[in-house]
């Protein structure tokens, strides 16, 4: 068993021979050491040989996209409970300002915006647009504190400057 081509089970077969293939010249790659020339100019490089097949100008283009299939139903719409948290947010920050001597002026500010956010998204709850109705109406309330800490913070004051001139 020395022939790896030898069928072990049956009588001995034949190879056909095949003749010898002619090198050929590499078309892409490194040049071989033969292919190079030591004069200047002149790249290592050898001729392409003319291709037997037509040159190729693009390549094809792709099939045109389908179309997706009609059927089904949307989803469920998902609710819009921005306006209520911005007037949560707006309610909480105006409410701290307020509390906040100096800054009185954006609590009032903040205040009045949470009101009406938190309005707002009180009247989409009720049309069924938002499900958030307890940050509305937060929002709602911590405007109408903020609302009530600067005049709260006027008052404290004026009784202490009434207090301090003796009336």
């Amino acid at each position: 068993m020395s022939d790896y081509n030898q069928n072990p089970y049956g009588a001995p077969q034949q190879v056909p021979q095949q003749p010898p293939v002619p090198p050929q010249q590499p078309g892409y790659g490194y040049p071989n050491q033969a292919a190079q020339s030591g004069y200047p100019g002149q790249s290592g490089y050898p001729a392409q040989a003319p291709s037997a097949y037509p040159a190729q100008t693009s390549y094809p283009s792709a099939p045109p996209a389908q179309a997706y299939p009609a059927g089904g139903y949307a989803g469920p719409m998902q609710p819009s409970n921005g306006m209520g948290t911005a007037g949560l947010v707006c309610g909480i920050i105006g409410a701290v300002c307020s509390l906040l001597v100096f800054l009185w002026f954006f609590g009032l500010i903040l205040g009045i915006l949470g009101i009406i956010f938190g309005a707002v998204g009180r009247s989409k709850v009720t049309k069924g647009e938002a499900n958030n109705r307890s940050a509305a109406t937060t929002g709602i309330v911590l405007g109408i504190v903020a609302l009530v800490l600067p005049v709260l913070w006027f008052a404290f004051f004026a009784s202490l400057l009434g207090l301090g001139a003796g009336l």
